[in-house]
């Protein structure tokens, strides 16, 4: 028992934060970041175009480097603190500010990819930030959990620039300029749900901090404004957790039907005569998936042997939709060509494993041939009242409990009968000739035509 209450103190010990960490400092610098006026603007202005040159040119470091250099997380952190001390001024401020932060980002997105004459005809760092999965809301929970123990510890380190890169806020919203200059609703809609999604967690991680952490609690002069304001701030609190575990769930939800579909894709690859090309997940009214099949048309009874194996894995017959000779947006001639070779490749295994099948049966059968001539010619050698010899494999099956016996059938036409002893001399030997264990022996005598049995 004394060993339990040492460790426990020990791991107390060690996880205490009461003496490493400064709320009142934390609190101050967090409602001094969340302003955006002068230098912030501009050094915002300046960031959302270096973001944007590097999602227009597929660069990562671009990318990593203007999340550095942004002021993003400011009035995030402002909105968490400000739900956890009941300061409804501050909660007023901080959203003010981050629809200001918003306006300028978009704004100046907008305008840079309305003018760049860079263009990609695939620019897949802007498609990573239109569709979000349960990693980026772990990556946000977690960022904002390690954002808001940086800015309450009182020896400050690098933790912040890390979470302003694990977080990403900036990519979202200029991918979502870019789906207004290009007049795509799917690149706007999808960014901005990003960026929301990344907020909300954000916020909520730095919310659960303060609480946790105990920060001094805003007082209002008069009752009943602090009353008023505690009812607000439950509202606004309400709005942020109930939307952020229910997204939670449904991109746990999204995330499990993602990985079904790339098993169930993976297990039917090739199929029949033709080949599964590509596919394309869509959640939106329900989780669904399009697979663009290319080759010989499948017949009903296919069709229907696609759909029951989608079943084993997970995925209902109205969440598959085979769609054939069809080409999905985006795919280049590269991806076709890689598919007819997946094809082929798969194609020529099959075939080589069955050719292979078939050699090791012919070379049984090889194996079981009765080289009939030479056991002929030694059994006259040894009984020289051999006029023929008939061998063949065969099978003896019980009437009583119809059992059947393989074994080799030896019928010998002599000149004179053979005695007992010839007879089992004659049966032993082709056994240890032909190397079977079973053989059934008649003897046919021509001079008095009389049968004899084993």
């Amino acid at each position: 028992m004394s060993l339990w209450k040492n460790l426990r103190a020990q791991l107390s010990s060690i996880t205490n934060l009461s003496e490493h960490t400064d709320t009142a400092a934390a609190e101050k610098s967090i409602r001094n970041s969340i302003y955006f006026r002068g230098p912030n603007v501009w050094i915002l202005v300046f960031s959302i175009i270096i973001a944007s040159v590097g999602l227009n040119v597929n660069s990562i470091p671009v990318i990593i480097g203007a999340m550095l250099i942004s002021p993003l997380l400011g009035p995030v952190f402002g909105i968490g603190l400000g739900l956890g001390i009941n300061d409804t001024g501050l909660l007023k401020s901080s959203l003010k500010n981050i629809l200001v932060m918003m306006g300028i980002s978009l704004v100046a997105s907008f305008l840079y990819f309305l003018i760049t004459p860079l263009s990609l005809s695939n620019p897949t760092e802007l498609l990573a930030r239109t569709n979000p999965t349960i990693y980026d809301v772990l990556i946000a929970l977690f960022g904002g959990f390690a954002g808001i123990f940086e800015l309450s510890r009182k020896e400050k380190g690098t933790v912040f620039s890390g979470v302003a890169i694990a977080t990403a806020l900036m990519p979202p919203l200029c991918t979502a300029g870019f789906g207004l200059a290009n007049g795509n609703l799917g690149y706007f809609v999808g960014a901005l749900y990003l960026f929301t999604i990344n907020c909300i967690f954000i916020i909520l991680a730095t919310y659960l901090t303060v609480k946790y952490m105990k920060f001094e609690q805003f007082e209002y002069k008069d009752a009943g404004t602090g009353k008023r304001a505690k009812r607000l701030i439950t509202i606004v609190t309400v709005i942020v957790v109930v939307p952020s575990i229910w997204s939670a769930i449904l991109m746990i939800r999204e995330n499990r039907f993602n990985e079904n579909v790339a098993e169930f894709i993976n297990a039917n690859k090739n199929l029949y005569n033709g080949y599964i090309m590509d596919y394309k997940t869509e959640h939106r009214n329900g989780s669904r998936v399009e697979v663009y099949f290319t080759g010989e048309p499948l017949s009903a009874a296919e069709k229907n042997n696609l759909i029951e194996s989608a079943k084993e894995y997970g995925l209902k017959p109205e969440q598959v939709i085979i769609k054939e000779h069809a080409l999905v947006e985006g795919t280049d001639e590269a991806e076709i060509l890689k598919g007819i070779y997946e094809r082929t490749d798969s194609e020529i295994t099959r075939r080589e494993d069955e050719i292979k099948k078939l050699e090791e049966e012919l070379k049984r059968l090889h194996e079981s041939d009765i080289p009939y001539i030479q056991i002929t010619r030694e059994a006259v050698n040894q009984y020289p009242s051999i006029v023929s010899l008939f061998v063949a494999n065969g099978a003896e099956v019980a009437a009583g409990n119809f059992t059947k016996t393989d074994g080799l059938i030896a019928v010998a036409r002599t000149s004179r009968p053979l005695d007992d002893e010839e007879k089992s001399r004659l049966k032993n030997w082709l056994k240890i000739r032909l190397n079977t264990e079973n053989v059934t022996l008649y003897e046919f005598a021509t001079d008095n035509k009389e049968n004899s049995g084993k």
